[in-house]
């Protein structure tokens, strides 16, 4: 029922409504022009309400319109390939409304009432079904199908069903109590999508980027964050993972971020090919762009519009993969609207319940057998965007708190040009224990210890720069000046990358089982042969030892580094030694 009340005061995007008897996160209708909003607070009479559009002009004693329903997205076929702002309305439909910039009160359907689908039923009449069930399928994009669905709360027995060409709400199977299915469901987006368990995570999502795979590898269906001062590299390594991971469905959300960076995104996703299919990678993402000049409070929705799409094509079964950039942004937007309700600050003014609200994002992500008992993940993997890059502020702290893995960017190493400029001494993951039989059987027995022993490198190295600042590298023993020079190898030939070569951008395991386990080889022959007192000047000047650092930009990466190796055992046996 429709019951319409006046607005009484407005603060922003934040406005206070008299007339309505709302239930908390109602959508309403604000002013003349019919302004979007959501109630997020009940005092007496009064409901306030967070406005998902601008809010200038309007005035005290406009009407306010109740729908009586909570901020829901529209599922079906049509989702993938589409570009939406931070509510679900899709941008290319309201640029050919109204052009480049987006006017007030305008809405639009998240999914077209146009478009037909070719639907195939999977059930027959007299079937017993429940929610999540699947009745039949529609072919979405070229390689991705799309399965059709019972609602999570809808059960019966299927008293009738069609096959044909359809659109997305009209009716294509009817149970015996009467009840109507159409292709298409809503669902609030505040409100996470029953699953029928939650399982351990126990595969890596293989990125194919040597440092995320090979030091800190995150498992499908896990959680990771990726923070960084601007200008580190944190939207192109999200794209990397968004173009190269093993997942089936991508979902980008640009949550708050500039103009043009998002615009960069816009224009580059459509034009990526899918290195899987070779098709474009747009037929299996969905893009979510709401930029840093769009309003606040729109800002503040498009996470949960992001994970609830990500988690309908979860229960199909799919393993779906969620970029967030960036959560930043996502909790300023909060702070933003927190001040406007004159709510008690917490650390930074930023709301007391940040972390509460962190925490139920992040925990949406998870690998679960969905209510029909397919097996599908979501990985959300998180930017964040601390001022000045320092990672003591509230939102980066309280992600380290919920995430499993972080890859911390560093300025200093995208100033060196290291990429990806992650610091392998402040990054971590918490996966390591859960993934190393996977890794033992599918990679390599001795897979986890020469990673293990890498880190360890690394890590004396790190060690050692102190020393090397005050007296210079030359005034170190000779087993230190080889532990420096193994960490220069796995630092420049291992953990470097680059994303913009046609060969080094995407890294299989194998190829990293095998440069790790070539400059580990390098390490303990030499190792030996310094005890065998063979001279560290000699050892430094191998040809080998650099020609390997070529050898991951070779396409017969395999012949290459075969000849490498060869070469090196030569050069070790002329050095002589035992």
């Amino acid at each position: 029922m429709e019951v319409n009340g006046e607005i009484y005061r407005v603060a922003g995007p934040v406005v206070t409504v008299t007339g309505i008897k709302p239930k908390m996160y109602d959508v309403v209708k604000v002013g003349h022009e019919g302004l979007m909003g959501e109630v997020i607070r009940i005092e007496g009479d009064k409901a306030i309400v967070q406005v998902y559009e601008d809010t200038a002009g309007i005035r005290p004693g406009e009407p306010v319109e109740n729908t009586g329903m909570s901020l829901s997205v529209e599922l079906g076929p049509g989702l993938l390939e589409s570009i939406y702002d931070g509510i679900q309305r899709p941008l290319q439909v309201l640029q050919e409304k109204m052009g480049d910039f987006i006017e007030r009160g305008v809405s639009a359907n998240g999914l077209s009432r146009d478009k037909q689908w070719d639907f195939k039923p999977t059930v027959k009449s007299g079937d017993q079904v429940k929610g999540g069930d699947i009745i039949g399928v529609v072919q979405e994009t070229t390689n991705i199908e799309h399965k059709i669905m019972v609602p999570p709360k809808v059960s019966g027995t299927v008293d009738e069903i069609k096959e044909g060409k359809f659109t997305v709400d009209e009716t294509i199977c009817v149970l015996s109590d009467g009840t109507e299915l159409s292709m298409m469901q809503k669902w609030p987006v505040r409100e996470p999508r029953p699953v029928g368990k939650k399982m351990t995570p126990s595969k890596p999502l293989i990125t194919g980027q040597r440092i995320l795979d090979g030091m800190f590898p995150v498992a499908k269906g896990g959680t990771a964050a990726i923070p960084g001062p601007f200008g580190s590299g944190k939207t192109v390594t999200q794209q990397q993972l968004a173009k190269w991971s093993d997942t089936d469905i991508v979902v980008y959300i640009g949550c708050g971020e500039r103009g043009n960076e998002m615009a960069d995104v816009l224009n580059e996703f459509p034009e990526l090919e899918d290195p899987k299919t070779g098709r474009p990678l747009m037929e299996r993402t969905v893009l979510i762009a709401n930029t840093s000049n769009m309003p606040v409070a729109a800002r503040e929705a498009s996470v949960y519009t992001g994970i609830t799409i990500a988690e309908y094509y979860r229960d199909m079964g799919y393993d779906v993969s969620l970029m967030a950039d960036s959560t930043s942004r996502w909790a300023e937007a909060m702070r933003e609207i927190s001040s406007r309700l004159e709510e008690m600050p917490g650390e930074e003014g930023y709301p007391a319940y940040l972390s509460a609200r962190l925490a139920e994002f992040y925990e949406r992500a998870g690998a679960v057998n969905s209510l029909a008992g397919l097996e599908g993940s979501i990985t959300v993997i998180g930017a964040v965007s601390p001022p000045g890059g320092d990672f003591s502020e509230p939102v980066t702290q309280n992600t380290l708190r919920i995430v499993k893995v972080f890859w911390a960017l560093d300025a200093k190493l995208s100033q060196r040009r290291h990429f990806p400029a992650i610091n392998w001494l402040n990054s971590y993951t918490l996966y390591n224990q859960t993934l190393a039989d996977w890794f033992t059987e599918n990679v390599g027995a001795d897979w986890n210890d020469l990673r293990e022993n890498a880190m360890d490198v690394l890590q004396q190295e790190a060690e050692l720069q102190e020393i090397v600042q005050l007296v210079g590298s030359d005034a170190l023993p000779e087993d230190q000046q080889l532990t420096l020079e193994i960490a220069r190898m796995l630092r420049e030939y291992f953990l470097q990358q680059n994303a913009f070569h046609p060969v080094d951008t995407f890294c299989p395991f194998e190829k990293q089982y095998q440069l790790l386990k070539a400059v580990s080889k390098f390490a303990d022959v030499a190792t030996e042969k310094l005890e065998q007192g063979i001279q560290m000047k000699k050892i430094m000047e191998m040809e080998s030892k650099d020609e390997l650092a070529k050898v991951k930009f070779e396409e017969d990466f395999d012949a290459a580094l075969e000849a490498v190796m060869t070469k090196m055992d030569d050069e070790f046996a002329q050095l002589g030694g035992n």
